[in-house]
């Protein structure tokens, strides 16, 4: 019996004893609680299909690769993953599914209480990540983010990094096959519009040099920019080089592959290779062309550097900036997190409002920034910065983002300088002005927007055309003698057409302008894109039909100063040797220009604001590159940082002081402060106190208003950093107290009695005489 026993009590041990599967320990569950075999599939199953579908992981991209405009999937990592119990996997970590619901998994487990059984059901869920299905521009914006442009567009890649097989002339040559580079309006202009090869034949070529071993990951093309012919490639081909001898082509798989390339002139196609190329020189092969055209290209390279140890040289100049700031692309979402970031730090000095909303109900939102946010504090200056009018031009956007960090970080630490600007100043800054526009441009990315994506409003309004024209009036009755007795020289009425429901006025338009009625702001910039030059008021030609013309206004001078400052602090306007944008030669009048004598622009936000308000305004075009990609934005930074900052403080330029009511010592709301020779006035705001921007002399201001005798002074304005203080008391007219009096039901005094009646016989003889 001994011997049939232990085999036995082997048998029995085995039976209850933890088994193992793949690698983990096993709990057998007691008979009486397996459950019923279910007609659906098992858990283990569902695992096994999941794995089949799941992607391979790989890591988590960094913020500077993520791409504008495209929702990212998630990527689970351990710690989001929550343990799973399933069938014959207890204790087992379960991978995640692919699927969109989240499955429950029911544990029924043994406990004896007082000799009963207690089944106690635990539900665990699966943290499930929705996969996201990208479109086929937003994938491709994300594939192109993975290394940044070499810089052809935005002038970095030098003219002589640039060689080609052949060119129709020197307008048309290498130089010129930069993407978004725009021509000239003369045919055959020595800036055109894109490299065009001499020769029609399937051995030409466009050649860029990295300067140092680069990896190469794709290109993005476009045609000529012309408004006189219609050119473009496309396919091409691609080879490699690292000495420019020998050239090996990009191949997919065992064939030399051959590349879609454009359908239109103008929409940027991106090019990536099946696989990625480390190399100094590539080349783009045009293959086919449009059949009415010839070879003419634009060109981007993508590219990351791969670091070099026999490289002791740096390439790179460029300024580095220590700023700790939020650098890359801020879609609405992420804007409105960094203002409320910024808030939230600086709550003492900060206040986020919205004037309006855009077409499509995006909040156009303002961080003003104030040491008495939310208040008009009389005798300080009130400044606007504005961006985005044109929703593809993103660096202001960015850079008021920085500048909105970098005053509250300043302030924090006590810099002087900006506890200064902060305390003396009440800037607002508005950094998305068509925030519908920008949506548009920022799911298509920096490099794939082209050169007008998002321009526009969501209805097709060209914003810095929409604003009232109030140019022609004045002209015209300067024409007829009438300015300023008959017809005002300032603060010119909106025309009653333009103020109709139904007049095709933006929302985002009649948004600032309200911001503009509301506030009285005495300086002003807007940001734009695709120039380096600083513009002035007028930007409308006096002469109708003429496109450019110098048109002067009565504050010509300070303007000029006004656009002098901001571009002899840019570093990048300050750069003697640096290639032109496009076709203009700014650099000949120091950056500058008026608006008008570069291009006509009828309806302008400079003039506006110029004419109806008491506010001096330019624009500053920031850059070549409209769209900079993420990785240009510190530059632009160090670029624009001391300019941003030295163009507020010329709000300390010129005379300031208050208007007041001679008797009660009240201010004087909108009181007219004239200055002799300048037939440009200004008027007080509502506590009586007013700023007039001038440069550097002595001038005779005069302050009158309804109801006051006018006093004028001479005020002398100095070259120190603090505006001259030129204040007023008027005193009021016998028939302004009159009137006062009667409607008091008082008493007329004597005195005033008397007054009155010597008026009364004075204008009687005056008419005698006329008689």
């Amino acid at each position: 019996m001994l011997r049939f026993s232990l085999p036995l009590l082997a048998i029995c041990l085995a039976a209850w004893a933890p088994s193992v599967v793949d690698g983990a320990p096993r709990t057998v569950a007691p008979t009486l609680l397996q459950r019923k075999p279910s007609k659906s599939p098992t858990a283990a199953s569902q695992v096994t299909a999941a794995l089949s579908r799941a992607p391979s992981t790989s890591p988590v991209p960094s913020r500077s690769k993520q791409v504008r405009g495209t929702a990212r999937p998630e990527l689970t990592s351990p710690a989001n993953l929550r343990t799973t119990v399933t069938p014959g996997r207890q204790g087992k970590e379960a991978p995640f599914a692919t699927t969109s619901q989240a499955k429950k998994t029911t544990v029924a487990t043994e406990k004896p209480v007082l000799g009963k059984k207690v089944v106690k059901k635990v539900v665990k869920k699966k943290v499930v990540k929705k996969k996201v299905k990208l479109s086929p521009q937003e994938r491709a914006a994300k594939e192109a983010s993975e290394c940044p442009p070499l810089g052809l567009e935005s002038l970095r890649v030098k003219d002589f990094q640039l060689r080609a097989s052949s060119y129709k002339r020197m307008g048309l040559g290498p130089h010129r096959g930069r993407l978004n580079i725009q021509s000239g309006i003369n045919d055959g202009d020595f800036y055109d519009g894109g490299w065009c090869a001499g020769h029609e034949n399937k051995n030409q070529w466009l050649e860029v040099d990295a300067r140092q071993p680069t990896r190469f990951t794709g290109v993005i093309t476009q045609g000529l920019n012309s408004i006189w012919t219609y050119d473009w490639v496309t396919s091409y081909k691609i080879q490699f080089s690292n000495d420019t001898h020998s050239w090996q082509p990009c191949m997919n798989g065992s064939e030399e592959m051959v590349f879609a390339g454009n359908k239109d002139p103008e929409t940027p196609v991106l090019g990536l290779f099946p696989t990625s190329v480390v190399a100094r020189y590539i080349r783009i092969n045009p293959q086919t062309w449009f059949e009415n055209g010839t070879i003419c290209l634009r060109l981007e390279v993508l590219g990351c550097v791969v670091p070099d140890p026999n490289n002791i040289y740096s390439w790179d100049a460029a300024p580095v900036t220590t700023d700790k700031l939020d650098f890359r692309h801020h879609n609405y979402k992420d804007m409105r997190k960094l203002m409320k970031k910024v808030n939230d730090a600086c709550p003492n000095i900060t206040r986020v409002y919205s004037i309006g909303k855009s077409y499509l109900g995006l909040k156009m939102y303002v961080m003003e920034i104030s040491d008495n946010p939310g208040q008009h504090e009389v005798g300080e200056p009130e400044f606007r910065y504005v961006a985005g009018m044109h929703g593809n031009e993103a660096l202001g956007r960015e850079l008021l983002l920085n500048l909105m960090e970098y005053l509250c970080h300043e302030y924090k630490q006590g810099n002087p300088r900006i506890v200064r600007l902060v305390t003396e100043t009440r800037i607002h800054l508005l950094p998305s002005m068509n925030p519908d526009g920008y949506e548009t441009a920022y799911k298509l990315g920096s490099e794939l927007s082209g050169w007008a994506m998002g321009r526009w409003t969501y209805e097709g309004f060209d914003l810095n055309h929409n604003f009232a024209d109030l140019n022609t009036a004045l002209w015209d009755a300067e024409d007829n003698e009438m300015v300023p007795h008959k017809f005002p020289n300032h603060y010119i009425p909106i025309p009653e057409y333009y103020t109709f429901p139904n007049a095709t006025v933006a929302p985002e338009t009649r948004a600032v302008i309200n911001w503009m009625q509301r506030y009285p702001f005495m300086l002003s910039a807007n940001l734009h894109g695709g120039e380096l030059v600083v513009t002035y008021p007028f930007d409308m030609t006096r002469t109708y039909w003429k496109a450019q013309e110098l048109t002067p206004t009565a504050d010509d001078a300070v303007f000029r100063w006004l656009a002098t400052v901001y571009a002899t602090s840019n570093l990048a306007m300050v750069d003697d040797d640096r290639r032109l944008c496009h076709y203009d030669d700014f650099m000949r009048e120091g950056n500058i220009i008026n608006g008008a004598n570069w291009h006509t622009v009828p309806g302008s936000m400079n003039d506006f604001s110029y004419l109806h308000t008491n506010c001096f305004e330019i624009t500053i075009e920031l850059s070549c590159d409209k769209f900079p990609h993420e990785s240009e934005l510190p530059r632009e930074w160090e670029n624009n940082k001391e300019s941003l900052l030295v163009y507020m403080e010329q709000t300390r330029r010129g005379i300031k002081g208050i208007v007041r009511d001679k008797d009660t010592e009240q201010g004087i709301a909108d009181a007219i402060i004239s200055v002799d020779g300048i037939n440009h006035d200004i008027r007080t705001a509502f506590d009586g106190d007013y700023w007039r921007l001038l440069n550097p002399g002595e001038y005779e201001v005069t302050a009158a208003a309804e109801g006051y005798h006018s006093v004028t002074r001479s005020c002398r304005v100095s070259y120190e950093d603090n505006p001259t203080l030129c204040e007023f008391r008027l005193t009021k007219t016998p028939k302004q107290r009159l009137r006062e009096i009667l409607a008091k039901g008082g008493k007329v005094p004597k005195d005033l009695a008397l007054r009155l009646r010597q008026l009364r016989l004075h204008k009687l003889r005056s008419q005698k005489r006329a008689q």
